[in-house]
């Protein structure tokens, strides 16, 4: 009989393997750009820490494995900024990705105030693309960081906004 992925919010007990997994799923990233000294790549296990007393903090587990995680603050304007959304690389391609996206969306959009989601991905990183863009993301601006890089911001309204908006 097979395990099935739960997705949780984090415990301060999480951040080790929090961090490892980003530091695993990160690896494709700076190899795609050439860029090793990314700061997923480079965060330390305090700031890692900080991150999950200052937002929200989500994970999926396999048993008691961490297999993914997402996190996401909500902004005084309104905007809930999505960021370091990883999927340990045997768990990709299965929809486990898409599952976290819309769970912060969730609970990130519960407190009332969220107007809209924003998150941002790197220029090449073809797959976030186009994972955000199936859950009703669109491009919103672009910003060249380096000759290598170009991070590319997207946003979405949230369901309720959307609503106000169209009626």
């Amino acid at each position: 009989m097979g395990m099935s992925v739960t997705i949780s919010a984090a415990t301060e007990a999480d951040a080790e393997q929090i961090l490892k997994l980003q530091y695993l799923c990160y690896q494709s990233e700076a190899q795609l750009y050439g860029d090793y000294s990314i700061e997923p790549l480079t965060q330390s296990l305090d700031s890692v820490r900080a991150e999950l007393a200052g937002g929200k903090v989500l994970v999926a587990r396999l048993g008691d494995e961490v297999v993914a995680s997402v996190r996401g603050t909500v902004d005084a304007d309104g905007t809930a900024r999505i960021n370091k959304l990883i999927v340990h690389p045997r768990m990709q391609r299965h929809g486990l990705g898409g599952r976290l996206l819309s769970a912060i969306e969730a609970d990130l959009g519960t407190t009332g105030a969220t107007k809209r989601f924003q998150l941002f991905t790197g220029h090449r990183s073809e797959h976030n693309l186009r994972l955000y863009r199936k859950h009703g993301y669109a491009q919103v601006s672009t910003k060249r960081v380096d000759e290598r890089l170009t991070l590319v911001t997207l946003a979405k309204d949230t369901e309720a906004n959307a609503f106000a908006a169209s009626a």
